[in-house]
């Protein structure tokens, strides 16, 4: 297959597929195109034709992106709202364009500590737009391979193993904390940690680096808590652990905010159980200026 040019990739046929994606279907995509159905249908045939690929599937009577389609999608939605940025700012007479960060946040990052990761940038960057986008880790490293985001943010380094290279930046590493709400904290303070044995606990499911990381801890020190319930999202764990359902670990290093935002107690600290957060990259060298807002503080600041 050969991929299309900038001459002979057509972005008005571009815009009617973007549309239609974004819409749903060709019937709702008629009222903001201003088109019929069988105008628009033959566009993105002639679309499709020039890619050499098929943008969407039957399922039924609905109509799916294909894998392809997908890709097509990320970008012609990147191409779409640059024009709008650049129509914006030339009605406004204004100077440079706002910069723009695209985040892949990993779903098993604390919500927290990810804000503590991103504020810098935020800070420093002047009219920086950010956009964050939260997935399995191995879903945004595919985005990341194909230039649709400019960063990922997770718990784990990705493979070396991987068929497209990618670079792995510790920001840094802490311990946890150990939460609750104010009866479960007092009942297990006294003797912590050995209270940890049989009590009620809310725990990451075990795809994640901190529960391997809080299973190893309680295996060499004899300790089986009581796992009430294992979740997937860390931030529905912790509005569990705020209603008392159990205890909860947390980073060490958003220990104040965890107790203002849940009102809960700190019961002890394990820092032996360890926190690791990566930034990873497609280019060796980070060159993007929130980036390097975002590193640098996280190592100079965040993690001492």
């Amino acid at each position: 297959m050969t991929a299309p040019t900038l001459h002979t990739l057509n972005y008005q046929h571009l815009l009617y597929f973007w549309v239609v994606a974004r819409e749903g279907s060709i019937a709702r995509a008629t009222t903001v195109l201003h088109l019929t159905q069988p105008t628009i249908s033959a566009q993105l045939k002639l679309l499709e034709g020039a890619l050499g690929a098929p943008l969407f599937a039957r399922r039924g009577r609905a109509r799916e992106l294909t894998e392809t389609g997908h890709l097509v999608f990320t970008y012609a939605d990147e191409i779409f709202r640059t024009g709008r940025e650049l129509t914006a700012a030339l009605h406004r007479g204004t100077g440079a364009a706002p910069s723009r960060l695209i985040v892949g946040i990993s779903d098993a990052l604390p919500k927290l500590t990810t804000w503590r990761l991103l504020k810098p940038a935020l800070d420093l960057v002047p009219r920086l737009r950010l956009t964050c986008r939260i997935d399995k880790t191995e879903r945004l490293v595919a985005d990341l391979a194909v230039h649709a985001l400019d960063l990922v943010l997770a718990d784990t380094p990705v493979s070396p193993a991987l068929p497209v290279r990618m670079f792995n930046h510790l920001l840094g590493e802490c311990g946890v904390t150990i939460f609750g709400v104010d009866a479960l904290a007092r009942q297990h303070r006294r003797g912590f940690p050995q209270s940890l044995d049989g009590a009620p606990f809310l725990l990451p499911t075990e795809n994640t680096a901190t529960r391997r990381s809080f299973d190893a801890w309680c295996l060499a020190h004899d300790i089986a808590p009581h796992v009430v319930a294992e979740v997937e999202d860390v931030a529905i764990l912790q509005v569990f652990g705020q209603e008392g359902m159990g205890l909860f670990a947390a980073p060490t290093v958003v220990e104040a905010q965890i107790k203002r935002h849940y009102g809960v107690r700190v019961v002890g600290r394990l820092p032996e159980v360890r926190e690791r957060f990566y930034a990873i990259s497609a280019e060796r060298k980070l060159a993007h200026p929130a980036v390097l807002a975002l590193t640098e503080s996280a190592r100079t600041r965040l993690f001492v």
